[in-house]
């Protein structure tokens, strides 16, 4: 259908289409002319990795640049045209979910690809050899997910470049995706303070150390150019006291994991005893497996821990998704979500994502009928009587994530 559209745009059919995608082009210039570039270069080299490509294209010289330009011109034009289409359609699905009360959180992930055009048009940014590859690369250390930690393999950022330019690139960024949603959840929010830099071509991610990130004049840079901080960090995995602190000082709210809380321990921050208002709650989130999965796989004392939590006797695995959201839902979280497939009480068949997984995932998907299941009349009462209703006046309010077909 795009192809079709794009044919009959080309064509002239749709002459009323032609200064509204004149605007859009030149208003998302900044970004959008590298983007179209390097989407026609890839199709041109099959999809190979721009390190790949001839040199003279790699090292951006202009007048390699100038001839692809000239030779890619309709290809490139393509690719603005499906740009010009998204945005065109993510403007009006904003505004009808707004006109039903609902508000839209995107998801910024920390880094970058290492094969975009955001690091072959931007360089100076990473911190890269002189052949243009990365010197380190992202990941965490062992964690709850991973033994041998978790190796990303995306480009780490040059902190003291992006300073120098009053991290413009970021801000950008984050303009962009404000576009199309209310609020922003900061994945990997430790980065801020500081990131796990493993060196390029390490087997995992055990290798790496943690290196200093922008820290608090990137919050200070963005609240004066945005006017304030529509974020929710995701500050889940290692968290140290800095982290913490830099989260605290732009009180942007943190994230707390039902699923992390039952080890027995009566400190454990995702114990919603342990909660403090400024906190977006969730049973688990895109990287856990569904509650009823989690409580399948989890160790009998733990299971225990959840029931004794909550001063019952011990029920069977249909039993534990209804008791963390009952759980969320009456916390003191500012904001409390739960996944679909936890309110459908869905199991491994229905998870999201595997971290540290490359292949396979974001594959579930939900159909209109699952809609109709007598959970959401469970959830509507458990809502109201938690005083949790969708509305601006309240400060605590719920939301269901998931993905549609």
């Amino acid at each position: 259908m795009l192809e079709r559209a794009w044919k009959n745009f080309k064509a002239g059919e749709r002459k009323d289409l032609r200064s509204a995608y004149d605007e859009f082009c030149a208003a998302q210039a900044n970004w959008l002319e590298d983007y179209a570039l390097f989407r026609a270069l890839k199709i041109k080299h099959e999809g190979s990795y721009y390190l790949e490509w001839p040199e003279k294209l790699v090292q951006r010289r202009p007048d390699a640049l100038a001839a692809a330009r000239r030779e890619l011109a309709s290809q490139i034009d393509q690719v603005r045209f499906a740009q010009f289409m998204l945005f065109r359609q993510a403007e009006p699905l904003k505004e009808h979910a707004h006109a039903s009360g609902v508000r839209l959180i995107g998801d910024l992930p920390f880094f970058v690809s290492p094969d975009s055009s955001d690091v072959w048009a931007n360089p100076e940014l990473f911190l890269l050899d002189e052949q243009r590859w990365p010197r380190f690369v992202a990941g965490v250390p062992p964690d709850y997910f991973s033994a041998q930690g978790q190796l990303w393999g995306n480009p780490v950022y040059n902190w003291d470049a992006l300073r120098s330019t009053g991290y413009r690139w970021c801000i950008d960024r984050l303009r962009a995706l404000l576009a199309h949603v209310d609020m922003i959840r900061l994945d990997h929010f430790r980065g801020f303070a500081a990131a796990w830099h493993v060196p390029a071509g390490a087997p995992t991610a055990q290798s790496g150390q943690w290196v200093p990130g922008p820290g608090a004049s990137f919050f200070q840079t963005v609240q004066r150019e945005l006017g304030c901080l529509p974020f929710i960090a995701e500050d889940l995995g290692l968290i140290t006291r800095d982290v913490q602190e830099l989260r605290d000082q732009f009180q942007v709210p943190g994230t707390r994991v039902l699923q992390f809380a039952f080890d027995g321990n009566a400190e454990n921050p995702y114990l919603p005893h342990n909660f403090v208002p400024n906190t977006v709650a969730y049973t688990g989130t895109h990287d856990n497996p569904p509650t009823r999965q989690w409580y399948e796989e989890l160790p009998s004392d733990q299971r225990q821990n959840l029931w004794r939590y909550l001063k019952v006797e011990p029920r069977d695995s249909a039993e534990a998704a209804p008791a963390l959201i009952r759980l969320v839902w009456t916390s003191v979280a500012a904001l409390s979500i739960v996944p679909l497939q936890d309110l459908l009480d869905l199991g491994s068949e229905a998870r999201m994502n595997v971290p540290g997984r490359a292949e396979g995932n974001w594959r579930w998907r939900f159909r209109e009928e699952s809609l109709s299941s007598p959970a959401f009349e469970w959830l509507q009462e458990l809502t109201e009587s938690s005083n949790r209703l969708v509305d601006p006046g309240i400060p605590r309010t719920s939301g269901v994530i998931g993905a549609v077909s």
